[in-house]
């Protein structure tokens, strides 16, 4: 469909930046004190401050019992017979008993559903997390350690003790990281960790959870690795031990990984007619523990089971807080916030409501501080039980104190039922788990379409983390990030712009083919904005553009001005013996190249002439003046120097976000070299605050006013068109468009 041509007459004078903050009575914005109101002591500011900090009081009084209650319930209950297999097999992970899975599934639930905006995350034990905690107890209580003298072997109860005091002092860290974050508003940290790093880092984590159970599914003893190529020291042990496997450990977890893999393929062909998914792995853990005791699996097939789970809550315990876990600490409080904030963003905008960021970095420092206090593990928010959260009927948190109630009675009352549960089943609840994290390999090919810069960050954080563990490969995946944007800032896209005919539209001639440049004036413009990293490489991009050697045309001009500087001077030196020739009546021969032409005084009758007396002539003006006022001598065609085909160049700053000393600095380079090959520069486009703080750094001097600055490109052309190589004015034309 064509559009129709219509013909418009637009009339109105061009706007420079003077002529705009007059029109428009521009001035700075009013100053805004945020701090005194945060100092406001009234009810009305205590009330609002409850209701920010504790969002359970906002919410529950409102809360619609008919109309959600019961799908809660059932939400709830279906995360929990979810929360219990995975707080086992979870604990694990993190080198831990597995009932301190279960309090990991109990008291951060709890604070979270009085703390938390989002009303879908399922809040508890996850899998990364807890391979990050495993890979810090392990290294820092390894069985090495705990060696008895007598018989060589390991005492499990002394390690035990070690690595939960290790595990629970790191939740207290992770969660005063982000309560302190929070507090400060610093939830936009997590802006940081882009899409494609997480995506990466979760696949990579989930080749670490998978090769960290193989010793349960094998039923092998590894020597505990820790730091970087822990990863492939345990797959070669594996390799080479593993003609030790236990062939009932192998088949325990073959059996119960088809039960598991069978019911959740069963679950999505029939999730539309069942009410309720499949919980497969309660019956996969309750059909394992009663095969085990009944046919003897320990004692007769060696296969390892989970051993005496005490009945009943443990004690708070004051955490000993060690400097050596603080970098742990504080890269699982970023991880664990940045899956928990994605996870609850998807669903908030699904179901339209906001959810805080500051917040919720509140809400899971709370759940780790308390949880830590109490000897759990840090946690985040799981994928899996937040989609059945989500999708069981689940509408508020009270589905999450459910859950957590649940996991409660089975701490008091029924976690010793689970004493001969094979650990073979929870590694294999594990390894099924991870399909989800496993199947963001084809991200791989779904970046090399759409964007391989992305392809490149998560391959490098996916490699960083397999060969440098968890915390460094996450600090080299977010700081090769921070390094290719400013890779990128420093090679935007650069373009000489041209005007679409019949309109005030100016693009890129190289990509329109019906733009055409405005005879004699340059537009240029960056993609990017301008500063410290990138000011010279926008200096050099310009005039490479330009198609002028703006360097050698002024090293050429200096030259031939210093030579008419000492030609002149030389003149002067031989000026009192062409005096005294005078006034004896002789001559002196003088032969004079003013130019760079070598021109010659010649007479009729030799190479020789008389050069007579004229008043002397005016020193040429020096390097860096306005070449408007230089004498026609100093110009660059009087100098015999090609001059550029433009005589006005404009910088289309619309781009600029901000500007640092180094981008003024540019710019001001920009005029004088400019100005040295007789171009004048102006400039279009700049916002407000670009303006403001050209202002205080002090862009505007004698030489640059801003009356070089215009509204917009358009503006600046038509006035350069109007006014070639003349100084600003007061510029007032009728454009017709």
């Amino acid at each position: 469909m064509e559009l129709r041509r219509r013909d418009y007459r637009v009339e109105r004078p061009l706007l420079n930046q003077e002529q705009l903050e007059e029109l428009g009575r521009w001035g700075p914005a009013p100053r805004t004190r945020p701090w005194r109101t945060s100092l406001q002591c009234s009810r009305a500011r205590a009330r609002a401050l409850l209701l920010q900090h504790l969002p359970v009081v906002a919410w529950l009084p409102r809360y619609p019992v008919r109309e959600w209650l019961l799908g809660d319930l059932l939400s709830g209950l279906s995360v929990a017979i979810m929360q219990l297999p995975q707080g086992l097999a979870y604990a694990l992970l993190a080198g831990l008993p597995p009932v301190f899975g279960l309090y990991s599934s109990f008291y951060p639930v709890f604070i979270y559903f009085l703390f938390g905006t989002s009303r879908h995350i399922s809040v508890g034990t996850f899998a990364v997390m807890s391979v990050m905690v495993g890979s810090v107890t392990e290294a820092l209580a390894p069985d090495e350690a705990f060696m008895q003298a007598g018989n060589s072997t390991v005492n499990v109860t002394a390690r035990d003790a070690e690595r939960v005091k290790l595990a629970s002092s790191l939740s207290v860290l992770v969660g005063l990281f982000q309560v302190g974050l929070g507090l400060v508003h610093f939830g936009f940290v997590v802006t940081y960790l882009s899409e494609p790093l997480v995506r990466g880092y979760t696949t990579a984590a989930a080749v670490q959870v998978f090769v960290s159970q193989l010793k349960y599914v094998f039923g092998l003893q590894l020597s505990s690795f820790s730091g970087p190529l822990s990863l492939i020291y345990t797959l070669l042990e594996v390799g080479w031990k593993l003609r030790q496997s236990v062939v009932g450990a192998v088949v325990t977890a073959a059996v119960a990984g088809l039960v598991l893999v069978a019911v959740k393929l069963l679950n999505d062909k029939l999730k539309r007619h069942l009410p309720l998914p499949i919980p497969g792995e309660l019956l996969t853990l309750i059909g394992a523990t009663a095969i085990s005791y009944g046919v003897g699996l320990q004692p007769r097939f060696g296969v390892d089971v989970v051993g005496s789970i005490p009945a009943g809550l443990l004690p708070p315990v004051a955490p000993s807080l060690a400097a050596r876990l603080v970098g742990n600490a504080f890269a699982i409080a970023v991880v664990g916030f940045a899956i928990a904030i994605s996870l609850g963003k998807i669903f908030a905008l699904k179901h339209g409501y906001q959810v805080d960021s500051n917040q919720e970095l509140v809400a899971l420092g709370l759940s780790n501080l308390v949880g830590g206090v109490f000897q759990c593990f840090p946690v985040s928010c799981s994928m899996s039980r937040s989609l059945v959260q989500e999708s069981a009927g689940g509408n508020t948190q009270v589905a999450g104190a459910v859950s957590s109630l649940f996991i409660l009675i089975i701490i008091l009352k029924l976690g010793e039922l689970f004493r001969d549960l094979p650990k073979a089943v929870l590694a294999a609840t594990i390894i099924v788990n991870l399909k989800g994290m496993l199947l963001q390999f084809r991200d791989v090919c779904a970046l090399w379409e759409a964007n391989r810069v992305d392809l490149l960050i998560w391959l490098v954080t996916f490699v960083a983390t397999i060969l440098l563990n968890l915390d460094l490969g996450l600090a080299v995946a977010v700081a090769f990030s921070l390094l290719l944007v400013v890779v990128r800032t420093q090679r935007p896209h650069y373009s000489v712009l041209g005007q679409i005919p019949d309109t005030d539209v100016y693009r890129d001639v190289a990509e329109y083919s019906e733009a055409r440049e405005v005879p004699g004036v340059k537009v240029f413009r960056s993609s990017a904005t301008v500063y410290f990293a990138n000011a010279d490489l926008y200096s050099d991009a310009l005039k490479q553009r330009c198609g002028v050697d703006v360097d050698q045309l002024i090293s050429r001009k200096k030259k031939l001005l210093r030579k008419q500087e000492l030609r002149l001077k030389r003149l002067q030196k031989e000026k009192p013996q062409q005096q005294a020739a005078a006034s004896t009546g002789t001559s002196v021969p003088i032969e004079v190249n003013i130019s760079d032409g070598a021109i010659k005084s010649h007479d009729a009758d030799g190479p020789k002439a008389q050069v007579s007396m004229e008043p002397e002539p005016a020193e040429p003006a020096a390097s860096g003046q306005d070449d408007t006022q230089a004498p026609g001598g100093c110009t660059l065609k009087g100098l015999g120097l090609p001059p550029p085909a433009f005589h006005s160049l404009v910088l289309d700053l619309s781009a600029l976000s901000f500007v640092d000393t180094v981008c003024i600095k540019s710019l001001k380079n920009i005029f004088r070299d400019f100005r040295e090959i007789e171009v004048e520069v102006y400039v279009a486009g700049c916002q407000a605050p670009v303006v403001t703080q050209l202002e205080a750094g002090h862009f505007f001097d004698a030489s640059i006013s801003k009356q070089h600055l215009f509204a917009s490109v358009h503006d600046a052309v038509l006035f350069a068109r109007q006014h070639p190589r003349s100084g600003p004015a007061s510029p007032v034309l009728v454009t017709k468009l």
